[in-house]
């Protein structure tokens, strides 16, 4: 395969690049990281700040273009911060995963843990989401995407919820094995 692994970052303000320069964002930060391991990967940026999963759902036909190679899906955050019900979130997600699934596109589902704020029982039925669909529907899974970052003031901009450019950086660091294991899936389906 010459042509490069085209990646497609589907998520919300965290994938966006919230408050922070398009260079810092977390799918340019990504394709730099894999590129410095000599992957051949174009990874374009489908982060909308503000969005649910069912806003992701919406757009998904138009965010992820044909020649998509791969996907990362990172939403779900909103939706824990509205208090949405996390059925809704869980059928949202399991039908962007089935629709691609569909169009034979690998994914990574990047999963995401509600605020404790909510309650035991919330969290509870949100934080098995992601784990859950991921061996549903057998898809790669990294199981918090704000793994080490959320709840660090040094990682994150001044309003608590957004990394800050260390905190991608991280984000990157820890994430990038599971990205890999997604390139190689991609490799082996062509």
């Amino acid at each position: 395969m010459d042509q490069p692994v085209q990646i497609v970052v589907l998520g919300d303000s965290l994938t966006a690049g919230y408050g922070l320069p398009g260079t810092a964002a977390f799918p340019a930060r990504l394709e730099r990281a894999l590129q410095a391991k000599g992957l051949k990967v174009a990874v374009a940026n489908a982060g909308v700040s503000g969005d649910t999963a069912s806003d992701g759902l919406a757009r998904l036909d138009w965010s992820v273009p044909d020649g998509t190679d791969a996907v990362i899906l990172e939403l779900g955050a909103n939706d824990a911060l509205r208090g949405i019900n996390p059925a809704v979130t869980r059928q949202a997600l399991a039908t962007i995963l089935r629709r691609l699934k569909e169009r034979n596109i690998p994914v990574l589902l990047c999963g995401m843990l509600a605020p404790r704020n909510l309650g035991r029982d919330y969290g509870r039925a949100f934080d098995a989401i992601y784990p859950e669909l991921a061996a549903a529907e057998a898809v790669l899974l990294y199981p918090f995407f704000l793994d080490g970052v959320a709840t660090s003031p040094k990682l994150n901009l001044p309003d608590g919820m957004h990394p800050s450019e260390a905190g991608v950086d991280l984000i990157v660091a820890r994430i990038l094995p599971k990205v890999e294991d997604l390139i190689a899936g991609v490799k082996t389906q062509n």
